[in-house]
C-alpha cells in the first residue's frame, strides 16, 4: 500500500519547513527557565521550614535532582549554541574569591542538607573570563561532586604558568583511569552507546576553548589527588 492508497484521515503529513532542532531548543529552554523557577521555590520552601526539611532526605533529593537537571538542560542549549556557531564568551575582569564566594553560596543550603562540608581555598586574584559560561561549568562539577563525595568539596583558585585555575576537589573515590584526561574533548570523541556520554566535560572543554589569549588556549583537567585524595577537576584559563 502507498501513501496515495490511504484513507485522507490516515495520509501522513509532512512539514519539510520544520527546524526540529529548533523546535528541540525552544523546548530544553522552556524546560530550564520552569526548572529554575522550581529550584527558587525549593529554596524558599528549604528557609520558611529549614527545622523540618533541613535534615529530609526526600527534599534534598528532590532539590538535587532539580539542579542536576537544570544543569543538564543548560548544557543542551550551550551545545547546541555552539553547533550553530552562537555561542562566545563575553569576557571581563572578576576577583576570583568573591566569585567562588558567590557561586558557592547557592549551593550551601542543599550542601549542609545532605551533610557535606564545602570550603573554598582561593588565591587573591583577579581572572578574565565569561561569569555566566564558567557558573554553568561549576554548577555541573559542584553536582557531580555532590553524587560522589563522601563528606566534603573545596573549591580552589590559583595561578599556574600564566593560566587561571579554578578546581573543585572530593574525598570520593575519584575518576577511574578511562577518565582521566588533560586538554580537550571533540564531539565525535563522544560515546553514546557506553550510557556515559560526557556531555557536561566536553561542554566545560568547549567553555574552557572559547577563552583564549594569543597563542593560548583554556583546557580543562581531570586527575586524582588534591587534599583529600578524590577527584579532580580543573578548568585552566589564560
Amino acid at each position: 500500500m502507498t501513501d496515495s492508497d490511504l484513507p485522507a484521515h490516515e495520509t501522513p503529513l509532512k512539514d519539510p519547513g520544520i527546524d526540529f532542532s529548533m523546535v528541540l531548543a525552544s523546548a530544553v529552554h522552556d524546560m530550564k527557565n520552569s526548572l529554575g523557577m522550581l529550584l527558587n521555590s525549593l529554596d524558599e520552601l528549604r528557609h520558611d521550614n529549614e527545622n523540618t526539611l533541613g535534615g529530609s532526605n526526600q527534599f534534598n533529593m528532590l532539590q538535587y535532582e532539580a539542579e542536576r537537571m537544570h544543569n543538564d538542560l543548560v548544557q543542551l542549549l550551550g551545545i547546541y549554541r555552539l553547533g550553530e556557531n552562537n555561542l562566545s564568551a563575553h569576557i571581563e575582569e572578576h576577583f576570583v574569591p568573591d566569585f567562588l564566594s558567590e557561586h558557592m553560596a547557592r549551593h550551601t543550603p542543599l550542601l549542609e542538607g545532605l551533610g557535606i562540608e564545602c570550603t573554598i581555598d582561593a588565591d587573591n586574584i583577579n581572572g578574565f573570563f565569561d561569569a555566566d559560561l564558567l557558573t554553568g561549568v561549576l554548577n555541573n562539577t559542584i553536582n557531580n561532586a555532590i553524587r560522589y563525595t563522601k563528606s566534603k568539596i573545596r573549591l580552589t583558585a590559583r595561578e599556574q604558568d600564566g593560566y587561571l585555575v579554578i578546581g573543585v576537589e572530593d574525598d570520593g573515590k575519584g575518576y577511574p583511569a578511562s577518565m582521566q584526561l588533560s586538554g580537550t574533548l571533540t564531539f565525535k570523541s563522544l560515546d553514546f552507546n557506553s550510557g556515559s556520554t560526557s556531555l557536561g566535560l566536553f561542554f566545560a572543554s568547549s567553555v574552557a576553548k572559547l577563552h583564549s589569549e594569543g597563542t593560548s588556549t583554556g583546557s580543562i583537567k581531570l586527575h586524582n589527588g588534591g587534599e583529600f585524595g578524590g577527584g579532580v577537576f580543573e578548568i585552566w584559563l589564560p
